[in-house]
């Protein structure tokens, strides 16, 4: 039958990318909201050694998220976008549940 093959016909992306990047945005805002509250927690009061580790340890996360967060916005704007990678998917998780810890140890 003289069809094409799925991997040739043009996609319709609708609105199911912009919604992905949406949330991978909000996302983006959330982990920033946390980051943000975090320096503020490590900075008041006494500046212990452990506060600044768990600072700079939160802050590296943070920009690891972002990097990720960042590619993976990029890829949506294809016509046919990429399906996230699970080195990023354990990326982006890793740095959320770290980001978790580390705010964690920084209130007790």
């Amino acid at each position: 039958m003289g069809g094409t093959a799925p991997e040739d016909e043009v996609r319709d992306p609708g609105l199911q990318p912009e919604r992905t990047r949406l949330a991978w945005r909000r996302t983006t805002l959330s982990c920033t909201v946390v980051a943000v509250l975090g320096i503020k927690l490590a900075l008041v009061g006494d500046t212990t050694a452990a506060g600044l580790a768990g600072l700079a340890l939160s802050a590296l996360l943070w920009i690891g998220f972002l990097a990720v967060a960042h590619r993976r916005i990029r890829a949506l704007d294809a016509a046919r976008p990429r399906v996230l990678s699970a080195r990023g998917a354990l990326l982006a998780a890793g740095c959320t549940v770290a980001l978790a810890v580390c705010g964690a140890a920084l209130i007790w």
